[in-house]
């Protein structure tokens, strides 16, 4: 039994089970026990490996993207560059190399990193010496200073809070983690119907809500409505209001049981786009897309980059890139659609509502 799991079986016994958003709130982020807060996940010797970390290529086009995001702005004389959940920093640290093309943009720019990871941000702050730019830590997004500022997310809506919903005796009752009888973490249901949900549905049907998600989506709408800006949404998920669950836990690239040992493996859930979309408009924002992150790739020129890369590359060297640029946006309709990232990746921005479409979306605006 893990340090978080005795804190957490101590807190059903005092006041009863819990909500599984509580849950993950505190195996992902506990000050001392939590997963982001002492592990430094990502990579080959971590859980799970990001995009970032398959090729240089992803954050090159991503920080190219936010050049002419800010010129789309109007170039004002200071931004702020947002990225939420840096990884190991390897996102920012590209982008920040391709974006030297661009030397009016690099002395407007400001550098603010949301992260809790001890570990990361020790990561973050190596992978980004040297690289002539300020750059700012921050434990949330309430402690971003105001100003225009485009926001990259990229994997960090999996990773926030959901609640579920099970339909059962005619009503939704909410999934809680209680105890078994051998004193283990374990599924139950709350004993009354929630009434305020009006979604109707059959038996045991799941409804995976995230709150968490939307009210941060929400919030920094707002900010971009009021103070200028964009935000680029890089996750998986789907675009369409769907039933069922999709929480999973990773450990050692593997996939365990989320009850298991909490703390010590990484918990997400798809994203529900649609609902990151309402949640943008109902702010005053304009949404576009969301698009397929091959096409999107594809469209900020991820072919034209790999073949620079190749031009003074090994054979090797030339295969990687291949392989990379493969994985990242695929290579047509052939690949199988269930596993390839290109397609099960969906890309969103949010920007004003008198925005023009940023590169990547063009004729994907959904206002």
């Amino acid at each position: 039994m893990t340090a978080l799991e005795t804190i957490l079986s101590e807190l059903i016994l005092e006041g009863g089970p819990i909500s599984l958003e509580r849950y993950m709130t505190l195996a992902l982020s506990h000050p001392v026990h939590g997963y982001y807060r002492s592990k430094e996940a990502i990579g080959a010797k971590g859980d799970f490996i990001t995009s970032p970390e398959i090729s240089q290529m992803f954050g090159e086009l991503l920080g190219l993207w936010c050049v002419e995001v800010w010129r789309l702005m109007g170039a004002p004389e200071a931004v702020r560059l947002v990225e939420l959940g840096p990884g190991r920093g390897t996102l920012m640290a590209d982008a920040l190399r391709a974006v030297k093309v661009a030397p009016d943009f690099l002395a407007a720019l400001e550098v603010h990193l949301v992260e809790i990871s001890l570990p990361l941000r020790e990561a973050q702050r190596a992978a980004l010496e040297g690289r002539g730019v300020k750059v700012v830590w921050h434990a949330s997004v309430d402690e971003i200073p105001p100003g225009p500022a485009i926001f990259i997310a990229n994997e960090f809506f999996d990773a926030l809070p959901v609640r579920h919903y099970v339909h059962r005796d005619g009503g939704w009752r909410e999934r809680l983690i209680g105890l078994d009888e051998n004193g283990r973490l374990a599924f139950g249901l709350g004993a009354t119907h929630e009434t305020a949900i009006a979604a109707r549905g059959e038996a045991d049907d799941v409804l995976e809500v995230g709150v968490a998600a939307s009210r941060l989506m929400t919030q920094l709408a707002v900010r971009i409505v009021t103070q200028g800006g964009a935000l680029l949404a890089i996750d998986y998920g789907y675009t369409e209001p769907a039933r069922g669950e999709t929480l999973q836990a990773m450990r050692a690239h593997q996939f365990v049981d989320p009850l298991a040992d909490p703390g010590e493996a990484d918990l997400t859930t798809h994203v529900n786009f649609s609902s990151l979309m309402r949640s943008a408009r109902g702010a005053g924002a304009a949404v576009h897309g969301p698009v397929e992150q091959g096409r999107f790739l594809t469209r900020l020129g991820i072919f034209e980059r790999a073949a620079m890369l190749k031009h003074h590359a090994s054979q090797a060297q030339s295969a990687a890139i291949d392989a990379a640029r493969e994985r990242l946006a695929g290579e047509g309709p052939g690949l199988d659609r269930a596993t390839d990232m290109a397609r099960l990746f969906k890309v969103l921005a949010v920007t004003r509502r008198e925005f023009d479409p940023p590169p990547g979306f063009e004729e994907a605006s959904n206002g």
